[in-house]
Formats: C-alpha cells, sequence, structure tokens
C-alpha cells in the first residue's frame, strides 16, 4: 500500500526548462510530474493525480486548496494545458448571424475568435455557472463561472443560461 504523503510538505514550481517539478521535503524531487483528472470534470479543482514519468501514481491531491497557492497554479496549468481548452476571462462580442455565433474573447492563451453553432449540444454546462463551449472546429473554452466576468461579458453570457 502507498505511504500517505502530507501535502503540506510537497511544493510544484517550473524548472527553468519549462517542466514542471515536485519536491516532497525531506523524501524525494520529481524531475517531471503530470497532473490528471481523477474525477469528473464536474469537480474541476478536485480528485487531481500526480504522475511520475514512468507512470505511477505519486500521489492524490484532493482539492487545490489544500495546497500552497505557488503548487495549485502549477497543478492548474498543467492541466489547462493536456485537456486543450482554453479559459475564458473576457467576452468582446458575441454576434449572431444564420445559426451560428461568432465570438471575439479573451483567454488564458491570448486573444480568439471562434465560431459557434446556435445548438444547445456546444455548450455544455458542467455545473450552475461553469460552461464548457465547443466551436465549429472541435476546440474547447470554458468559462469556469460566468457571474465572475466583468459586467459586459456576463451580459452576453445571458442567452446561454
Amino acid at each position: 500500500m502507498k505511504k500517505q504523503i502530507d501535502l503540506k510538505s510537497i511544493r510544484l514550481f517550473y524548472h527553468p526548462d519549462g517542466k514542471p517539478r515536485l519536491i516532497i521535503k525531506d523524501e524525494k524531487c520529481y524531475l517531471s510530474v503530470k497532473a490528471v483528472y481523477a474525477a469528473p470534470l464536474s469537480h474541476p479543482s478536485e480528485h487531481i493525480s500526480l504522475i511520475d514519468d514512468k507512470g505511477e501514481e505519486i500521489c492524490m491531491i484532493p482539492s487545490l486548496d489544500d495546497l500552497d497557492v505557488d503548487s495549485g497554479e502549477v497543478i492548474q496549468k498543467e492541466l489547462n494545458k493536456r485537456y486543450l481548452g482554453a479559459v475564458i476571462y473576457k467576452i468582446y462580442s458575441i454576434r449572431s448571424e444564420f445559426g451560428v455565433s461568432y465570438w471575439d474573447v479573451q483567454t488564458d492563451r491570448g486573444s480568439r475568435e471562434f465560431v459557434v453553432e446556435e445548438n444547445p449540444n456546444q455548450f455544455i454546462w458542467l455545473s450552475e455557472m461553469r460552461v464548457l463551449i465547443l466551436d465549429v472546429d472541435g476546440n474547447r473554452f470554458e468559462i469556469p463561472d460566468y457571474t465572475q466576468l466583468d459586467a459586459d461579458s456576463t451580459k452576453m453570457m445571458v442567452h446561454l443560461t
């Protein structure tokens, strides 16, 4: 049976080579770690497994809130990269025309423009406030909590609720 790891003894950071590193105080340093969801995406900050470069689980993170802020940010960035979804921070415009909508947004990966079919299947509500948007090319865009967007962006989201 695996030894339980005290989450207060771990630190994640980025090495200058760009890879995330994990240090478990007084035990071990992992030169490369991957973060993967171990539970449904309906709990985006819970049940995250850290995997070593051999594919073995190092530990399970019950909640990102259990970690220091810097370590939690490293894990969140790695999850965002792994699951290929851009996080929308601001909506500049949504224009509807002939059954599609044209989105102009600011994401964690810069400004983006994309097209979405006006079909309920393109908007997947993962919780009351969290929505996953699928564009016509199959790209995923996430709004973790649309009520946390600025007022203008939130107004544009009203037609989706």
